[in-house]
C-alpha cells in the first residue's frame, strides 16, 4: 500500500491508451503528478482535468511528468477501456459526463472542447472473487476510520461485515485506486523528485499548483 512520506509504488495499469508506456520509476528525477479519473465523472471533465492540463502546459518543461489514469469503482458498463479509447481518439464522452457537459454547453458537436495532451492509461481491473482478505479490509478501513484498531470488538465486527458487503457489490477491484487508498474521482497523486509520495487528494485541490511549484523547486537528494 502507498504511504505518504515513503517511496511511491509504481502504478498498476491495464493498458496505456495514449502516449508511451511509462511508470513512476521511468520518469527519473522529475516531479510526478497523476490524475485519476473515471470516464463517467462529470466533475473530472468540468474542473479537474482542465486544471491538470493547465499545470501540465505550465510546467512540463520544468521537470514535471503528468499521467492520467482512468479507473473504475462503479458504473462498470460506462467506465470501460473502450469508452476511454473513444474519448481519447474522438473526444466523445458518455453517460453522466455527456449529460452534464451538454447541460452546461461544454461540448462542441457532442465532443470535448479540449484534448488531453499527456499520457493516459487504464487502471488494472481485477475481477472480484470471494471475500476480501483481512489485510485488504484493514487497509480500506484504516483510511476511512482513524484509530479503528482501538475500537470495541462489536463495532469492528460490524464494520468488517459492511466492508465485505461493499466488496461483494463490486464487479472489479481497481488496483491503482486501491493501492493508493483513493476515496473517489477526481483524485491526484503527487510524487517528488526523489520518488517519495508527498500528497494524495480527492476532489478539488486549490493548492495543487502551488504544491507542484514547491516540489519543482526542491533539490534532488543524492
Amino acid at each position: 500500500m502507498a504511504v505518504i512520506g515513503e517511496k511511491a509504488p509504481n502504478l498498476k495499469l491495464g493498458k496505456w491508451v495514449q502516449g508511451m508506456d511509462t511508470n513512476l520509476d521511468n520518469e527519473g528525477d522529475n516531479v510526478k503528478l497523476v490524475e485519476v479519473f473515471q470516464v463517467n465523472c462529470p466533475g473530472c471533465f468540468m474542473h479537474s482535468i482542465p486544471e491538470i492540463i493547465n499545470i501540465y502546459n505550465n510546467y512540463k518543461s520544468d521537470g514535471l511528468s503528468v499521467f492520467g489514469v482512468a479507473t473504475a469503482f462503479e458504473d462498470y458498463d460506462k467506465n470501460t477501456l473502450e469508452n476511454l479509447e473513444m474519448l481519447l481518439t474522438t473526444g466523445e464522452v458518455v453517460g453522466d459526463t455527456k449529460q452534464a457537459l451538454t447541460q452546461y454547453g461544454q461540448l462542441d458537436d457532442g465532443k470535448l472542447q479540449f484534448k488531453i495532451p499527456y499520457p493516459v492509461a487504464m487502471d488494472s481491473l481485477v475481477k472480484e472473487a470471494g471475500d476480501p482478505s483481512k489485510e485488504k479490509m484493514n487497509a480500506f478501513i484504516n483510511n476511512q476510520i482513524p484509530n479503528f484498531e482501538s475500537q470495541p470488538e462489536d463495532y469492528k465486527n460490524q464494520i468488517y461485515e459492511r466492508v465485505k458487503q461493499y466488496y461483494k457489490s463490486k464487479e472489479y477491484s481497481a488496483e491503482t485506486f486501491e493501492m493508493y487508498s483513493l476515496q473517489g474521482t477526481p483524485s491526484t497523486i503527487l510524487v517528488d523528485r526523489n520518488g517519495i509520495l508527498r500528497d494524495v487528494s480527492f476532489g478539488q485541490n486549490t493548492n495543487l499548483e502551488s504544491m507542484v511549484q514547491k516540489l519543482l523547486n526542491e533539490w534532488l537528494i543524492i
